[in-house]
């Protein structure tokens, strides 16, 4: 629209100071030919605007004409910026307001305060995703529209896919929140509240049902007592290991070694440790090589040892192909 157009014009050369006609045009992605008439607009509505000619020329506000924002620190100006996730903020389909806001606040910080927002945020980025995720893993086609039905306490009909029988089920949301963790978002939703993944929605129908938000739930501590409730669940049985010195576990069964482990005669440390399950510590120790030993329970010792002799085969194949010895 001409309005919010006719505002970005002057919030940048607020922001950057002189600006030539096609500058402007490249940035807002218009004519040169519609500045002119956009500066023209500015000018007979009364904006001290003028425009100087030649190589070096461009136009520019004149000079003390600014909005101020008042009552922002130097560190909160810091922290404002250091909180821009333009990536989130595109797959909410929030991208283009992130964009006009921050410049909107940028333009209105005093100049000590834009120097410091300035160099915050050319200093740190957040990239949420780990490294070895795919570009479409956690992918949520249906993210704008629970967003939007959170926004406007709307009532959601969606077929979701879980990992237990039956896999694919309906449900009726009602949207409480979202949350980004780890490059993923879960949305949290009445009736419980309850925690769903928006990248396992299969099918989304918006309704003009409205809900009611309960009185004083609070979204950032529901977040910390879920993820607390789900490492008590998620770690329900033990091991007894043995770890060669050096060795370090992560989480909380790296915090169970250094609470109950003993060094014994060989340097290695023995301790017990929680695990998720036999298949999941399967795959977390074997990672370890031999840096560790299982010794209880006996299935997952088992296994580990069916695994270790399987791979010695394979690779024992290949030696004697090669005529290698051992």
């Amino acid at each position: 629209m001409k309005s919010a157009r006719l505002v970005s014009i002057l919030l940048l050369l607020q922001t950057r100071g002189r600006m030539t006609a096609a500058d402007l045009a490249q940035e807002l992605e218009v004519s040169v030919r519609t500045v002119y008439r956009d500066v023209e607009a500015l000018s007979s509505a009364g904006v001290p605007l003028y425009g100087d000619a030649g190589h070096a020329g461009g136009y520019r506000l004149l000079d003390g004409y600014r909005t101020r924002l008042t009552g922002l620190t130097a560190g909160e100006a810091e922290a404002l910026f250091l909180a821009g996730v333009p990536g989130p903020a595109a797959e909410l389909g929030l991208g283009p307001l992130l964009a006009a806001a921050q410049l909107k606040v940028r333009a209105a910080l005093p100049r000590e305060l834009r120097a410091h927002a300035d160099r915050i945020s050319g200093r740190f980025h957040l990239d949420a995703p780990g490294w070895y995720a795919d570009a479409a893993d956690g992918a949520a086609p249906f993210l704008p529209a629970v967003a939007d039905a959170v926004w406007n306490s709307r009532v959601l009909q969606v077929l979701y896919r879980r990992w237990r029988e039956p896999t694919d089920v309906r449900r009726r949301l009602e949207p409480y929140g979202l949350v980004l963790k780890a490059g993923r978002w879960y949305v949290v939703a009445g009736p419980g509240p309850r925690t769903f993944r928006v990248d396992q929605i299969l099918e989304l129908a918006a309704s003009d049902e409205e809900f009611t938000r309960p009185d004083g739930f609070d979204l950032g501590a529901y977040w910390t007592g879920y993820q607390r409730d789900f490492h008590d669940r998620l770690h329900r049985a033990e091991a007894v290991v043995r770890l060669a010195p050096g060795v370090r576990l992560a989480g909380p069964a790296g915090d169970a070694v250094l609470a109950n482990g003993r060094t014994e005669h060989d340097g290695w440390i023995r301790a017990t440790v929680p695990i998720e399950s036999v298949e999941h510590a399967h795959a977390e120790f074997l990672r370890l090589g031999m840096g560790i030993e299982v010794l209880e329970p006996a299935a997952l010792r088992a296994r580990i040892a069916d695994t270790v002799a399987g791979l010695a085969r394979t690779y024992g194949a290949v030696a004697a192909g090669r005529g290698e010895t051992t």
